[in-house]
């Protein structure tokens, strides 16, 4: 039986994180096929191992996770390579920018098969009926790929019960990378895990790429095995804090409640993301519970203050501007940060609808500050997913955004400035328009920089608080060149695109 080569395209620079995803498809595989991962974060030159592998012809099988954004920098021409240089070899992608853009990838000549969706059960099945030469995969879940001429896209699965998916393949990682060097620095602790613990989200937001790939679906893991895997990494490498990289972690308040009774006494701080509107309706005594258990911060997806936009957004739930404010205050009585993000440049009805959105936006986060000045604010420039019979994304075609047609223009450097919400390529967001944006997302973040940048010291966060302390004060926004020179100098971390 042909071998598999799981491949981690390069996602950051130079923190580096736990491969779960490849890991989750690696332990679907386990006892039906051998495999290896190239994880391009640990690698100098990730080609020249891809090669040294493939050129064994020992491997039939190169599956890589593709998010969007860097990690298309990679996926995209190795990708072509592989086909170019090992033309039998079939190739396989899976993850948020394939399940999303589907088409443009199997368009491409080089990507066979999209994963969309979990791949705990169609991918060993998908390679299974390769081996067999079997081609006939229309019952398979979770496929989209051509056949015939035409494209099929085989039935959504269920999301499946955590509990009863293999167990993380942590032990074998350790034969391609050191484990220990994926656990670094941040604000949370010394040596911080990247963990998953559930699938999905049962919201249905317009602007999320999550929402057409779970269909409002979520699954998350028992507390019980959480803890199991937080505390063997603990022990065998010394963890103290994690990052909870689930979509929504806190969608069940007596899994959060469990998971921090468990994880009381261990040392551990740790960051999540979550709902306002639904840990809005966690009791006291949970957020209590949750502090004292090293809960330290959540982020949550505020979006905007504007009740009309919220319902335009397809948030669901409850969620209300003046919710958001209260929320603030209510998370500073239990000292936990609530991280806000927002999402400003949705399209208005002309120009000046637009333009009025964008100040109201910036007013309410200043009220936010007002209320609870440790409040984190993340600030996002709306670029378009396709969800379609969304009312917002049916006005963004309506405006004549389109997404590229060629694969190879995903990592055009305007294209990956859009998936990290940074270049909106949107037609109504005029250039003052964004400019305006990011000068007071500058200001902002001179006066109230992220306390998750373990790199400023307490002398610099002063300082530079007090060169944007005027133009903060009076709303002065225009060519805060001053900052923006500190910024670079001290090379600021920008939590939406570096993370802790």
């Amino acid at each position: 039986m042909k071998k598999v080569l799981l491949f981690n395209p390069r996602s950051a620079e130079h923190k580096w994180r736990i491969p779960n995803s490849v890991l989750q498809v690696a332990a679907s595989i386990e006892r039906q096929f051998e495999w290896v991962i190239v994880d391009a974060n640990r690698e100098t030159d990730p080609w020249n191992t891809i090669d040294r592998y493939l050129s064994t012809g020992e491997f039939a099988y190169f599956g890589s996770t593709v998010m969007p954004g860097p990690q298309l920098k990679q996926a995209i021409p190795f990708s072509r390579q592989v086909r170019k240089e090992y033309p039998s070899v079939h190739i396989i992608w899976g993850g948020y920018f394939p399940s999303n853009q589907y088409k443009v990838c199997l368009e491409s000549g080089f990507v066979d098969v999209v994963i969309n969706g979990p791949g705990d059960k169609c991918f060993p099945e998908l390679l299974t009926r390769w081996e067999q030469n079997n081609l006939d995969w229309e019952d398979i879940p979770n496929l989209v790929y051509h056949s015939e001429g035409k494209m099929v896209t085989t039935r959504k699965d269920e999301i499946y019960d955590q509990d009863t998916l293999p167990a993380l393949p942590f032990d074998k990682l350790e034969r391609f990378y050191s484990l220990e060097k994926y656990f670094g620095k941040t604000y949370l602790g010394r040596k911080t895990i990247a963990y998953h613990s559930s699938f999905g989200c049962p919201f249905t937001c317009s602007f999320c790429a999550v929402v057409p790939i779970y269909n409002a679906r979520w699954k998350g893991k028992s507390a019980g095995l959480i803890y199991e895997d937080i505390r063997y990494l603990r022990e065998k490498y010394n963890a103290d804090a994690i990052e909870f990289h689930d979509n929504n972690f806190f969608v069940s308040e007596k899994r959060t409640a469990e998971f921090s009774r468990l994880v009381m006494n261990d040392g551990m701080t740790w960051w999540g993301e979550g709902r306002i509107d639904t840990i809005d309706k966690y009791s006291d005594e949970t957020l209590a519970l949750m502090r004292k258990a090293g809960c330290r911060m959540i982020f949550f997806g505020a979006e905007t203050g504007d009740d009309a936009r919220l319902k335009k957004m397809d948030k669901g739930g409850t969620q209300t501007g003046k919710q958001i404010l209260e929320f603030a205050a209510r998370m500073k009585k239990f000292d936990i940060i609530p991280e806000y993000s927002f999402v400003l440049g949705t399209p208005g009805s002309d120009e000046e609808e637009t333009w009025k959105q964008i100040r109201d936006d910036i007013a309410f986060i200043r009220k936010v500050k007002e209320i609870n000045p440790d409040t984190e604010i993340i600030i996002y420039i709306y670029s378009p997913v396709p969800t379609e019979g969304s009312e917002l994304f049916e006005k963004v075609k309506a405006s004549g955004f389109s997404f590229p047609k060629k694969l190879e223009d995903w990592i055009s450097p305007q294209w990956e400035k859009f998936d990290l919400r940074k270049n909106p390529l949107t037609p109504w967001l005029t250039a003052p328009m964004v400019n305006y944006i990011r000068n007071f997302e500058t200001v902002l973040n001179g006066y109230h920089p992220t306390v998750s940048d373990i790199r400023l010291s307490p002398a610099k966060r002063k300082l530079m608080r007090v060169l944007s302390a005027f133009r903060y004060r009076n709303s002065i926004v225009a060519r805060p060149y001053e900052i923006k020179l500190l910024q670079k100098i001290w090379k600021y971390r920008q939590p939406e695109t570096e993370g802790f």
